[in-house]
């Protein structure tokens, strides 16, 4: 179920609508999408955790233990070596520098293996949702908090073509700045030949997703439950909808026609 939540703040108006959705009658700000920037895994791919469980195995491998609960509510969706400082600063203080990047390190090598055979599928409704943008002339990007190597072997997996299945990819690699921060979203709007941010709509499935749109000043951002945090977790970032499935997109697109 489509869960819609309004935030005024940051948000720039173009014309406001009521309408009515699972029974409740709202007032809505219509936004002209042009963009969806995606974040992949956990939205649009599914590789069964296996970056977190990964980053998991190198920090348990260095003596510190942590779940993999605890590894997705701290690292989720974030640069992959910052995702590790982040997560040591909260369960193990005052490691070293040196210690964190051997770990890094670590989890890279371990990466490296398990993407051996690594069984990589797209998420229910994903190519369907693209093809529909395609038809609707709305922009599809992929973002990720991988570097774009990773990102490259997800993507040769599932058989997808950039200029075909997806317009462009933005990785944690190509910008100076990560999530929370919007550079990954503001390169992806030069890569499209877009100035508005309220024209773009992020979803992840992560609060740092919803936070990365936030700060990029996107028009919607959506949060999705098919990935690292759940509901309660994604609605404390206060997005402008939580949704259960990529077929939703189509349904918040109808509220907010494309250009």
């Amino acid at each position: 179920m489509l869960n819609y939540h309004y935030n005024l703040k940051n948000r720039k108006r173009k014309w406001c609508n009521r309408f009515t959705f699972d029974g409740i009658t709202d007032i809505h700000i219509i936004k002209m999408i042009k963009l969806i920037v995606f974040d992949m895994a956990g939205t649009v791919v599914n590789e069964n955790n296996v970056v977190y469980k990964t980053v998991q195995k190198a920090i348990n491998e260095a003596g510190i233990p942590v779940t993999l609960e605890q590894v997705l509510a701290e690292g989720a969706g974030k640069e992959k070596a910052k995702a590790i400082r982040d997560i040591l600063a909260l369960h193990a203080p005052g490691q070293p520098a040196e210690a964190e990047g051997k770990i890094y390190q670590r989890f890279v090598e371990l990466l490296e293996i398990a993407y051996e055979n690594l069984d990589v599928t797209p998420m229910e409704g994903a190519e369907k949702l693209f093809a529909e943008l395609k038809q609707r002339s709305v922009y599809v990007v992929l973002n990720t908090g991988y570097n774009r190597a990773t990102a490259n072997q997800l993507i040769a997996k599932l058989r997808w073509a950039q200029g075909e299945t997806f317009d462009h990819l933005v990785t944690a690699s190509d910008v100076n700045a990560t999530r929370p921060q919007p550079d990954m979203i503001l390169h992806a709007m030069k890569l499209c030949g877009l100035t508005d941010s309220s024209q773009v709509l992020k979803i992840g499935d992560s609060i740092i997703d919803i936070e990365e749109g936030k700060n990029a000043g996107c028009g919607i951002t959506v949060g999705i439950t098919t990935g690292a945090h759940t509901r309660d977790q994604l609605e404390s970032a206060t997005p402008d909808y939580v949704i259960d499935g990529l077929s939703e997109v189509v349904k918040i697109l109808d509220k907010n026609p494309v250009a």
